[in-house]
């Protein structure tokens, strides 16, 4: 089946590679395997380019010269947002909450990809919302066209990213001969699940796609994943829009969103010294740590592909310290 023909602009060196994680699996008694979306190729990669396509899309489509998005000031989202929206001709506008006075990691690359930054002044994630129509009235009065997209780049446009590499995906399977169980993934906005489920159920594809909530409660996480899912699909033109509640798994936040949690650290060493691949510790390391006791509990079958989502500048961040 092919995508409806939408507005996209290409970015990802697609297909990123589909590879076993030999080392990892024998200690796990699981096969698993690595959709390494860290490789995206924009920046120092990361799933959130594959939304960025449709998005900056629409936007050029739309004629905007702005885009206005935000979320807290370590974002992956953020910051690959910035950095493909110069590429497009777009400026970009990121509000981001709280007040940092020393940048780094995806903060200081949004500096260098120049986004022009504003803070909320308050810790709560929730702030940034309001502020962002906030800015996007700003922009239009002083006679721009803004594109605004919520956190995360969580919309029905954006979800359209893991709609195509659900198509990817399938592709890389039937090349290998590989017939996962289960697709498991760090899921915080919830874009990235949203668009696996409604892709596999587009291309009917049976498959459990299972996200570690990392910033919600897991009724919250799948509730916003089973509305996006079904969002997307009436977007592409799929007749039945119901999804089945989607597999959202909790347990695994530690001390609260962006910061690292001994089991994630635990994995993420695991992983690094097994398979040399690298796993940020808000979203990837959470993720991981969940599907590590899946195994040892016996309580996942094989093979399982583990979506690799990026986030390697949060490595060098305050948050990235237990």
């Amino acid at each position: 089946m092919n995508l409806p023909d939408l507005p996209r602009l290409p970015l990802v060196l697609a297909p990123t590679p589909l590879v076993p994680a030999p080392r990892l699996s024998e200690i796990l008694g699981l096969d698993v395997w690595f959709k390494r979306d860290d490789l995206t190729g924009r920046g120092l990669g990361g799933n959130k380019v594959r939304p960025l396509e449709y998005l900056l899309g629409d936007a050029k489509t739309k004629g905007c010269d702005a885009l206005v998005t935000g979320a807290g000031p370590q974002s992956n989202w953020a910051m690959l947002a910035a950095l493909t929206a110069h590429g497009a001709g777009i400026a970009p506008h990121l509000v981001f909450y709280g007040d940092p006075q020393h940048p780094t990691g995806n903060l200081l690359l949004a500096q260098l990809a120049g986004a022009d930054i504003h803070y909320t002044g308050e810790l709560d994630r929730g702030s940034v919302d309001p502020a962002l129509f906030k800015a996007a009235d700003e922009l239009t009065d002083a006679g721009h066209l803004p594109y605004v997209v919520p956190r995360g780049g969580a919309t029905p446009i954006g979800c359209l990213g893991y709609v195509r590499a659900t198509a990817e995906l399938l592709a890389q399977l039937a090349e290998t001969g590989l017939s996962p169980a289960s697709i498991w993934l760090a899921t915080g906005s919830g874009g990235t699940q949203a668009g696996l489920v409604a892709g596999a159920q587009w291309s009917g594809w049976e498959i459990d796609v299972i996200g570690i909530t990392t910033s919600r409660s897991p009724e919250e996480a799948a509730s916003r994943v089973r509305d996006l899912a079904s969002a997307t699909l009436d977007l592409i033109g799929v007749g039945d829009t119901s999804i089945a509640a989607p597999q959202v798994r909790g347990g695994y936040l530690g001390e609260g969103y962006g910061k690292a949690s001994p089991a994630g650290a635990a994995a993420a060493q695991l992983v690094a010294q097994t398979e040399g691949v690298f796993l940020d510790p808000a979203f990837g390391a959470k993720a991981m740590a969940a599907l590590i006791d899946a195994a040892r509990d016996g309580t996942v079958e094989g093979p399982v592909v583990f979506l690799v989502t990026g986030g390697a500048p949060t490595l060098f961040t305050p948050g990235a310290q237990l």
